[in-house]
């Protein structure tokens, strides 16, 4: 396979996870953990391949996507943030729920074929050599999330209402001192984030995989999400680069699987997981205390490397992550 192909090809599968990192990145800025992703990314799916095939629109599909995505999120704020029960667990218990109900609702259109998102390269463009089979031969959804990522980045560092969206995070009672709503304000990035996230289901079920079975292929994508989410510090685009660097491995593994087909194919399609869990490993190693005793024990050029490299991938998350924001 050519090299523009395949790297055209790994883009072209992208839409679903990185929508779900951005949707994650927005909500856990605000302060907020959704652990739903996996449930939300499989009932979006569902969701969204139903109503398209019913009303024969892709756009009602990821309209019913968007909507069912935001409502999980409400679900997950209200209980967190009007009850004030804890983040994790709520998060934890709505993603068995929804992938439940989407299983048990989805079974009647187990294998029916329905509506997709069609191909739309970009005339003049998709000709070009290199560049024109990877970025300009694709379909809608893969240009909107290429531009949501540049967007998102934007809306965060460039715009004043992107700033008030990290001391939300960060600081939230700093913000309520300027008068801010915090609750206010951290329901409305929880619902956008749940919308992208669902935004990312329904494009697996409308383009990348078309259709709706049981066990579905993207079982465990919102769990990769939320480790891609710490890898890429909370960061769009280096969060963005962790979505592409998953599905390059996912694509690799496939390549191995024709190259070695002796090779159980259960270790192929489970080696991009800890491949990740081990980056996710390099980035938090950083922190811990035994890592500086091993460093101090190694000459002096080692250390250096070492220390500059672990730097440059270590991350910390927004201050205020996870903690139930009350005016008094």
């Amino acid at each position: 396979m050519d090299l523009p192909i395949l790297i055209g090809s790994i883009l072209a599968a992208s839409p679903p996870i990185l929508f779900a990192v951005l949707g994650e990145t927005i909500t856990e800025k605000a302060g907020v953990i959704n652990l739903s992703l996996d449930g939300s990314l499989l009932l979006t799916a569902m969701v969204g391949f139903v109503v398209a095939l019913h009303m024969d629109s892709v756009i009602a599909g990821f309209l019913a996507g968007m909507v069912v995505g935001s409502l999980i999120a409400f679900i997950l704020a209200f209980v967190s943030m009007t009850l004030y029960q804890p983040q994790v667990a709520t998060g934890f218990v709505l993603t068995l729920l929804c992938r439940d109900l989407a299983y048990v609702f989805g079974k009647a259109y187990a294998h029916i074929p329905g509506p997709q998102v069609s191909h739309a390269a970009i005339p003049g463009f998709s000709d070009l050599p290199l560049i024109g089979p990877i970025l300009f031969d694709q379909n809608p959804l893969v240009y909107l999330s290429l531009m949501a990522v540049i967007l998102v980045w934007f809306f965060f560092f460039k715009t004043q209402p992107g700033l008030l969206l990290q001391g939300l995070g960060e600081r939230p009672a700093a913000a309520y001192v300027r008068g801010v709503d915090v609750t206010a304000m951290r329901y409305l990035y929880t619902l956008i984030g749940g919308a992208i996230v669902g935004l990312g289901g329904a494009s697996f079920s409308l383009m990348v995989k078309p259709g709706w079975a049981r066990p579905y292929g993207i079982e465990g994508t919102g769990w990769i999400a939320l480790a891609i989410v710490i890898f890429g510090g909370w960061h769009p685009i280096r969060a963005a680069v962790g979505a592409l660097l998953f599905n390059a491995l996912q694509t690799a593994a496939n390549l191995l699987q024709s190259v070695m087909p002796d090779v159980p194919t259960q270790l192929f399609s489970t080696l991009p997981f800890p491949v990740m869990i081990l980056t996710l490993l390099l980035v938090t190693i950083g922190n811990a205390d035994w890592t500086k005793r091993v460093l101090n024990r190694l000459p002096e050029g080692m250390r250096r490397f070492l220390i500059r490299t672990l730097k440059a991938l270590q991350t910390s998350p927004p201050a205020s992550l996870g903690t139930i924001f009350k005016k008094e």
